[in-house]
């Protein structure tokens, strides 16, 4: 068995990331959100929701984005990923979606924040959704990316 090396490391936290994003935008939606609907009255349900978004969005803004974008980009120079190599067939055009679509799904749950602090529950669900659809769809393609 080989040794932990650093690129390990970076890797593991790159995934551990998407893992806690992902899977946090799951428990979100799937548990804790219907479950407050169901349980709380209207008042404490909205305080408790809007609380919860906040929370995890500063917890994307203060750790996951910075983890993320850290890793991605030591990553990316540790395989000798250049802005040209992203046109390139396989490796360089995947990466270069799952970048795209990371960037949208960030644009989306930056989105359904405004939209919830405006008062516009129905947009906000919806860019919730899109947020969550599109984290799914990062994910499928970062795994057909080879491990660095």
């Amino acid at each position: 068995m080989d040794t932990v090396t650093w690129w390990s490391v970076v890797r593991f936290l790159h995934v551990a990331g998407a893992a806690l994003w992902v899977g946090g935008q799951l428990a979100l939606s799937l548990v804790i959100l219907p479950l407050a609907r169901r349980t709380l009255a209207p008042e404490a349900k909205d305080r408790f929701t809007a609380e919860a978004g906040r929370r995890f969005g500063i917890l994307t803004g203060a750790l996951f984005l910075p983890v993320q974008l850290g890793t991605g980009w030591a990553m990316a120079v540790h395989k000798g990923v250049t802005w040209s190599s992203l046109a390139d067939p396989g490796y360089g055009r995947t990466l270069a979606t799952k970048l795209a679509l990371f960037v949208l799904v960030m644009l989306a749950a930056a989105a359904h924040g405004l939209a919830h602090a405006k008062g516009r529950p129905e947009l906000a669900k919806a860019l919730a959704v899109a947020s969550l659809v599109g984290s799914l769809g990062v994910v499928l393609l970062a795994t057909a990316l080879p491990a660095t």
